[in-house]
């Protein structure tokens, strides 16, 4: 009988630390995954500081100095957009470029949490107090707010913000040519806007009807505007290829600009593909 009674209580020692192991390891797991849950939603995020300008709802200034004129007001960049400070601007290459932008409760009891795709259409050449540096428009800043709470949230003047690099993305639009005033048989000038992906450009390339394989270098006029002083008679209809600043990769619009182009017009893409 005491025999039996003690190989009765060492089984259910036994057993009892067992499930302690077991459940003790289990308890420590799932904190675990939670924290890398919670790692992972952070991923690709770097800190930056934000200011707002121009009317509280509003784009902004008119226009900016990327050359997107009253555009930035109208779908598809309807008031979600930036001007950056230099790191962002980077001398007009980074125009077009598409950021995520979110502030949290830590800066602002006001803020959502939530991201917000802002595209940069301005320079900001005074916010320099911190490496990277947004200044929103109105429309921007009060959409990091809580529901009801975007005045609040623009009260605050300054904020510190999480962002990240995102693609662009147009649905249903086009990459768009506004061919500049000044352009003429010699002299081709053009405002580039709506590129989905990448966004910024490092460079731009025009291939004349009469060439079928040599590109001829633009060189960036100021903002978003390339140019190509030609010298001599330039052929239309033109094939314009583009170049990413961040990745590298390339887009080409063939044919984009007709034969019989005239200045001021808008001219967009039909057939764009990466080379």
């Amino acid at each position: 009988m005491a025999s039996t009674a003690l190989q009765t209580t060492f089984s259910l020692l036994t057993f009892a630390a067992t499930f302690s192991v077991l459940f003790n390891s289990c308890y420590g797991f799932y904190p675990k995954l939670i924290n890398t849950s919670l790692a992972a939603s952070e991923y690709g995020w770097s800190p930056a500081g934000a200011t707002w300008y121009g009317s509280p709802t509003g784009a902004g200034s008119d226009g900016g100095s990327c050359g997107y004129g009253g555009s930035v007001a109208q779908p598809p960049f309807s008031s979600l957009i930036s001007a950056g400070g230099p790191s962002l601007y980077k001398s007009g290459k980074g125009c077009g470029a598409c950021y995520e932008v979110k502030c949290t409760s830590t800066s602002n009891s006001a803020c959502s949490g939530r991201p917000v795709t802002v595209v940069i259409t301005d320079e900001c050449p005074g916010c320099v107090s911190e490496s990277v540096h947004f200044d929103l428009s109105g429309t921007s800043f009060g959409a990091m707010a809580k529901s009801g709470q975007a005045q609040n949230l623009r009260d605050a003047g300054v904020l510190q913000i999480k962002y990240r690099k995102v693609e662009c993305n147009y649905p249903g639009t086009t990459i768009a040519f506004h061919i500049d005033s000044g352009s003429n048989p010699n002299y081709f000038a053009t405002l580039i806007e709506y590129e989905n992906g990448d966004g910024d450009l490092a460079s731009v390339d025009l291939k004349q009807a009469l060439d079928s394989d040599s590109w001829q270098p633009m060189q960036q006029s100021w903002g978003a505007v390339w140019k190509l002083d030609a010298g001599s008679q330039l052929r239309a209809p033109f094939s314009i290829k583009l170049t990413s600043l961040d990745t590298g990769n390339t887009i080409v619009a063939a044919g984009v600009i007709p034969a019989g182009w005239e200045p001021g017009k808008t001219y967009r893409s039909v057939v764009n593909f990466k080379a």
